[in-house]
């Protein structure tokens, strides 16, 4: 697995990649020592986990998780304060490890990724050139930050997106935050396949469909699995018959 390690600490990032040493699977592509440096290094080498420091200077690592336009990759957060693990794992982060890092611990760490991580390309076989941009899959994960809360989500969870304000929310269990996106940013990213621009204001996951009805002007009304009810536009309407039609 490809590992990028994050920390303003450059004895940490020292200490860390030796006992990385240890583990074979476990390659160091890069260092960063402020998310404004981790945010080029990850749409660079797309590693496969991070070792995340918290309190960086400027923004917090937890800051830098919200920032990510693609999919989040695995997190294994390295701090020296505890008081920041409940907030680690409810953001679904592989695991918190305590400064100064031990071996042992570590190498728990690595097993809990083990198994989530394909194996990768060698490093002298040159990958196949892609869109710098590519369609996020409804299995990849986003990272979701409203004020103090943060989430990490399966696309496939989220069931609606929907403006509000200048922001959007994001609806998924039974939260619905609020993230500083757009829907044509958010349109340029998400699988067509799955996810419908419904209307202005909202895109909606095909795959939470629970009922259709047709509505005024021959329009339609959907209603998602755990709510709410969207009504599509008549030019989407229109669409949406096409799209779902045999």
């Amino acid at each position: 697995m490809n590992a990028l390690l994050i920390d303003d600490s450059r004895l940490a990032r020292t200490e860390l990649r030796h006992l990385l040493r240890a583990f074979p699977e476990v390659e160091v592509v890069g260092e960063a020592r402020h998310a404004d440096e981790a945010r080029q290094q990850i749409r660079t080498l797309r590693p496969d986990v991070l070792f995340l420091d918290i309190h960086m200077p400027g923004q917090t690592g937890f800051d830098l998780l919200a920032s990510l336009d693609g999919p989040a990759p695995h997190v294994i957060f390295t701090t020296a304060y505890d008081q920041y693990a409940l907030k680690a794992f409810e953001v679904n982060a592989l695991d918190y490890l305590l400064k100064p890092v031990s071996e042992a611990r570590l190498a728990a760490a690595l097993e809990k990724i083990r198994l989530l991580v394909p194996p990768t390309v060698p490093a002298h076989v040159p990958r196949p050139a892609g869109p710098t941009l590519p369609y996020l899959t409804a299995q990849d994960q986003v990272f979701v930050k409203d004020g103090e809360r943060c989430w990490f989500v399966r696309l496939a969870d989220i069931r609606l997106f929907e403006i509000s304000g200048s922001a959007t929310r994001v609806y998924f269990e039974q939260h619905q935050p609020l993230i500083p996106r757009s829907l044509q940013q958010l349109e340029a990213r998400l699988d067509p396949k799955v996810f419908f621009r419904a209307n202005r204001q909202q895109i909606l996951n095909l795959h939470w469909i629970a009922g259709i009805e047709p509505w005024f002007s021959n329009t339609l009304k959907i209603s998602l699995r755990n709510g709410p009810e969207v009504e599509v536009s008549r030019s989407q309407s229109g669409l949406f018959r096409e799209l779902m039609s045999l």
